[in-house]
């Protein structure tokens, strides 16, 4: 895959990426200026040049990707005297770093509380895949850019498309459908959200069912039925959407409030290596860096 698939296809599905473009080159270099790769946290994608030069880049790339911001850096490397490679030329190196978004959803249905629901979705920081078995049900998707429509005979397959942590809101107009759905959530165990319309017959059978096909009572005791804020009432529509989108924002602001926190210790841990290493650097090479901007991430970049 190149890196303009490999971009696309990260954004579609809300993962973090950092595209790196050699903005200007001089010398000899291993590859052209505007030449780009893309590295996520798992895989890279496209090379520039390959070489010491590529494998600063990447390192420096996913320290980029783990502190988590939307943001540009431009670094400038010394091919001979910084990386040691014998071409000797000079290479700007421009990182744009794009996170994740903040939820994936995964809507099933298309039915009255599907149409309401999509619209408050659409609107919130998201990407929505909606999914259902029938074509004519859907309306006209243009005035929703972070929502992709599937048309899915067997909907309950689409569940293994998504990436982990994502959220489920499960209400078709089928009941054996949304119990294949359901039980492929969780068997998959790595949702951060569940929510099933039922109810309490429907609810009390589905659990029973769960049972019979021995799925993890743990992960049956995660999922949100009835779906929705407890404290938003209602049956219209419009009505449950509200009380789902609510109890949606609710779980994701918590989960941020979490992530926020875990940032801040990894930036402190970053600053305190940076710190180290630029202490050990300035005192080996006390000139070697005159005319390189090493602000962010030294030590990364002056290690093997």
């Amino acid at each position: 895959m190149n890196w303009s698939s490999a971009a696309n296809k990260l954004s579609t599905q809300g993962r973090a990426y950092v595209l790196v473009t050699l903005v200007g080159v001089s010398g000899s270099t291993p590859r052209n200026s505007g030449t780009k790769m893309v590295i996520s946290q798992d895989d890279i994608f496209d090379t520039i040049g390959g070489g010491h030069l590529e494998h600063k880049t990447i390192k420096y790339a996913r320290t980029m990707l783990a502190v988590g911001k939307n943001y540009q850096h431009l670094e400038h490397f010394q091919l001979a005297s910084n990386l040691g490679q014998c071409c000797g030329g000079n290479a700007s190196v421009l990182f744009e770093c794009f996170t994740a978004v903040g939820v994936n959803i995964m809507l099933f249905g298309a039915g009255h509380v599907g149409k309401a629901l999509i619209p408050i979705l659409a609107q919130l920081p998201c990407h929505v895949t909606w999914v259902d078995s029938r074509e004519e049900q859907f309306p006209t998707m243009d005035t929703y850019p972070n929502v992709t429509k599937v048309v899915s005979e067997e909907p309950e397959f689409e569940v293994g498309s998504m990436p982990e942590n994502s959220y489920f809101v499960v209400m078709t107009h089928n009941h054996q459908m949304d119990f294949e759905i359901s039980q492929a959530v969780l068997k998959r165990a790595d949702f951060s959200y569940l929510g099933l319309i039922a109810s309490d017959t429907k609810w009390r059978r589905f659990k029973q069912r769960y049972k019979h096909r021995d799925v993890d009572q743990n992960q049956v005791a995660r999922m949100s039925c009835p779906i929705g804020l407890e404290q938003v009432g209602g049956k219209l529509p419009i009505e449950v959407a509200v009380s789902v989108s609510a109890e949606i924002i609710n779980k994701y602001q918590a989960e941020e409030q979490k992530i926020v926190e875990q940032k801040r210790q990894v930036e402190q841990v970053l600053n305190q290596r940076l710190n180290t290493g630029s202490q050990a650097v300035s005192r080996k090479h006390p000139s070697s860096q005159q005319g390189v901007n090493w602000k962010e991430l030294k030590q990364l970049l002056n290690a093997d």
